[in-house]
């Protein structure tokens, strides 16, 4: 960025796309968490 005067030539890459995939989600709120395997160990725990 400045104000100097660029020449891009022909062929020259200048631009970058990334092409992903967006879920689109719904909240369901609910009043307490069932217990589950995965959170058995508490927080920070890797499960070894």
């Amino acid at each position: 960025l400045s104000a100097e005067p660029v020449v891009i030539e022909d062929g020259e890459r200048i631009a970058q796309m990334v092409v992903a995939h967006h879920e689109q989600v719904s909240w369901q709120e609910v009043e307490i968490l069932d217990e589950t395997e995965r959170g058995a160990g508490g927080f920070g725990h890797t499960g070894r």
